[in-house]
């Protein structure tokens, strides 16, 4: 996709709900993002078959020797990191099971890396570090499903053999 092209992207829009938002009262913006947050069980619900598919891959692939690798960038790619970092305080994996990889690194967890978010090659070089194997799954989540570094590390670890799922 283009760049000009990215302002007709559903994730690049204001939502209408949220105009005048630094005017409103607390209780206002609270319904307004409670209204929001109802949205998202209605999609959740229509993406449960797929969601299961995914589930019983990733798991297949752990009681396998397999990993999990999350790849994203900005706010996606820390939900990854999130996920990843979870896991073993609260399921006892060993941390290099479920792992993640961030368009600019761990410093991007805390800061806006933007320019590397646009870096194919970036993305095709860091999942190649990682060395993704057959018994792998890698996960991408990109809100807008365009992202040139986490599309180009999914590629890559496809071609090495690993499974690849998409999280839009």
């Amino acid at each position: 996709m283009k760049p000009n092209s990215l302002s007709r992207l559903g994730t690049e829009q204001s939502n209408p709900a949220a105009r005048n938002l630094d005017t409103k009262s607390a209780l206002a913006i609270a319904r307004i993002i409670n209204a929001e947050d109802a949205k998202v069980a209605k999609a959740v619900r229509k993406a449960l078959p797929q969601i299961a598919r995914a589930i019983d891959e990733i798991a297949r692939a752990l009681s396998q020797g397999g990993r999990l690798i999350y790849v994203g960038t900005g706010t996606s790619g820390r939900i990854g990191a999130l996920d990843a970092s979870e896991c073993p305080p609260t399921f006892g994996t060993d941390p290099e099971q479920v792992q993640y990889l961030i368009a600019g690194g761990p410093k991007a967890l805390g800061a806006a890396i933007e320019a590397s978010e646009d870096d194919a090659d970036l993305g095709r070089r860091e999942i190649a570090e990682r060395k993704p194997r057959k018994k792998d799954v890698v996960v991408g989540i990109a809100a807008s499903g365009r992202t040139p570094f986490t599309i180009a590390a999914l590629q890559e670890a496809r071609r090495r053999g690993s499974r690849t799922l998409a999280v839009t």
